[in-house]
C-alpha cells in the first residue's frame, strides 16, 4: 500500500546548534528526504501526518505536547543523552541526574523513538522508557564528502604545510568530552607533526582546563575555530590522519566523514563504535594517550596498513540516501499503528 505523507521537521533553536552535531544531523535528515523523495516541512503552520522532533528543549515538549492531544504520529530522535552530556559544559555533571530525567519526559511523548546507533539504543533503553525505540544513523551524504585533491592542497597551502610535513587533524567543539585535553597532550608528545582541530563552541562555558588546552601555544598546534564545509573536505583530503579521541557519543558523525573521504582514521575504543567498526580492518582504535599515540605513529609511518578503502565501505553502508529509505520505512510503520 503507497501511504503519502508529511513530514514536520521540528528542531528548537537551530540557528543556536547549526554548527554542532546536531545540526549536522538535521541537515542530513533533510538531505536524506529529498534523496528519497518524501515531503517534508520546517513550518510550524503547516500541515503534516508525522512530527519528527530532533530537540529536547521546552519549546519541543510543549509543541509535542499539543500534538499529542490532536491525535498527530510523533517521533522523537534522540541524540543526546545524560551520557553524551556530562563532561560537555561547566556544571554539566551536576545537573546530569536531573537532565536524564528530562530526556525521559520529552522522549516519552513519542509514537517512536529513533536514536543513531544500537549503543545508543541500549542507553536509552536502561532509562525504562517505554517507547519503541529504533536505531537508525545519522548518515553522511557520500557525495559531498568526496575526496578533492585541489581543496586538499588549498588546505596545506593555508597552513604552512610543507612537502614531506604530516599533518593530523581533529573534529569538535571545545569541550572535554570530545578528547580535546588528549588531542593536545598528543601533540606535544609528537612535535614532529602539526595538529590541527576544527570546530568551536564559547570557552567562557568550558571548564578552565578546556580554556587552557585550547590556549596552548605549540608551534605545532592550531585552533582554527569554526570553518565552513568546503574548508573542512579541505582538511580531510589534506590531513595525513584524522583522529577521534572522543570519550563518548550517540554516533560520531566526524568518523563518518572522514569514512567517506578516505582519510586515515585513528579512534577511541569506546562502546558507540563497537557494533560497526572494527580495529584493524576498517579503523584503528586506541584504548588510552599511549596507545595513541602509539597507532599516530604507526600509520604515519607506514608500520600499520592503510584501511581507508574499507573505511569507505562503512561509509557507503551509512549513505545518506540508504538513511532516507529506512526512515520511510519507520514512518510508515508509526502511521500504520493504531
Amino acid at each position: 500500500m503507497v501511504i503519502k505523507l508529511r513530514v514536520l521537521l521540528y528542531t528548537e533553536g537551530l540557528k543556536t546548534i547549526s554548527k554542532s552535531g546536531l545540526g549536522k544531523a538535521i541537515k542530513h535528515q533533510m538531505r536524506a528526504l529529498e534523496e528519497n523523495n518524501i515531503d517534508y516541512t520546517t513550518n510550524l503552520e503547516d500541515d503534516y501526518d508525522i512530527l519528527h522532533i530532533n530537540f529536547y528543549g521546552p519549546k519541543s515538549y510543549l509543541f509535542a505536547k499539543k500534538a499529542k492531544k490532536e491525535g498527530k504520529k510523533i517521533i522523537y530522535h534522540a541524540h543526546s543523552t545524560e551520557e553524551d552530556f556530562k563532561n560537555s559544559f561547566i556544571g554539566s555533571n551536576l545537573v546530569s541526574v536531573p537532565f536524564k530525567q528530562w530526556l525521559i519526559t520529552c522522549y516519552s511523548l513519542g509514537d517512536r523513538i529513533l536514536t543513531p546507533t544500537p549503543y545508543s539504543k541500549r542507553l536509552l533503553e536502561g532509562y525504562g522508557i517505554d517507547v519503541p525505540i529504533t536505531a537508525i544513523s545519522n548518515g553522511v551524504d557520500t557525495k559531498f564528502f568526496a575526496r578533492n585533491e585541489e581543496l586538499g592542497k588549498k588546505f596545506r597551502k593555508k597552513y604552512c604545510i610543507n612537502d614531506g610535513e604530516k599533518v593530523i587533524i581533529g573534529v569538535g567543539l571545545y569541550i572535554e568530552r570530545k578528547g580535546i585535553l588528549d588531542f593536545v597532550e598528543l601533540a606535544k608528545r609528537l612535535p614532529e607533526y602539526k595538529f590541527i582541530w576544527f570546530g568551536h563552541s564559547p570557552l567562557a562555558a568550558s571548564p578552565a582546563k578546556v580554556r587552557k588546552a585550547v590556549n596552548t601555544e605549540l608551534d605545532n598546534l592550531t585552533f582554527p575555530g569554526y570553518v565552513e564545509p568546503e574548508e573542512l573536505i579541505g582538511a580531510y583530503s589534506g590531513c595525513d590522519l584524522f583522529i577521534f579521541p572522543t570519550l563518548e557519543e550517540t554516533e560520531g558523525i566526524p568518523i563518518l566523514e572522514a569514512c567517506s573521504m578516505k582519510a586515515k582514521a585513528v579512534i577511541r575504543d569506546i562502546g558507540v563504535f563497537e557494533d560497526w567498526l572494527e580495529d584493524g580492518v576498517n579503523v584503528y582504535k586506541a584504548k588510552d594517550i599511549d596507545d595513541f599515540e602509539e597507532k599516530i605513529v604507526g600509520v604515519l609511518e607506514g608500520k600499520l596498513p592503510d584501511l581507508t578503502e574499507a573505511g569507505y565501505q562503512v561509509a557507503v553502508d551509512h549513505d545518506i540516501k540508504k538513511v532516507g529509505k529506512e526512515l520511510v520505512s519507520i514512518y510508515k510503520e508509526v502511521l500504520e499503528e493504531k
